[in-house]
C-alpha cells in the first residue's frame, strides 16, 4: 500500500514539472509576441514611416482605380 502512494506522488511530481515546463514555453511564447508587437507599434509611431505607409497605400489604391478604368 505504502508503495502505491509513493508512485502516485511521483507521477503528479512528474506531471507537475512538465506542466510547468509548458507554461513557462508559452509565457516565453507570450513574452515574444508582446515585445514584437511593441516593436512594430514603436516604429510605426515614427512620422516618417506612417507617412510612408500613407503614401503606399493611396498609390496602391490608384493602381487599382487606374486598373478598373
Amino acid at each position: 500500500m505504502g508503495n502505491f502512494f509513493k508512485n502516485a506522488l511521483e507521477d503528479m511530481k512528474e506531471s507537475a514539472r512538465a506542466q510547468h515546463q509548458v507554461d513557462q514555453a508559452n509565457f516565453q511564447a507570450v513574452k515574444a509576441e508582446a515585445k514584437a508587437n511593441w516593436e512594430e507599434a514603436k516604429a510605426k509611431s515614427s512620422l516618417k514611416v506612417r507617412k510612408a505607409e500613407e503614401q503606399e497605400k493611396r498609390e496602391q489604391a490608384l493602381a487599382q482605380a487606374r486598373d478598373m478604368v
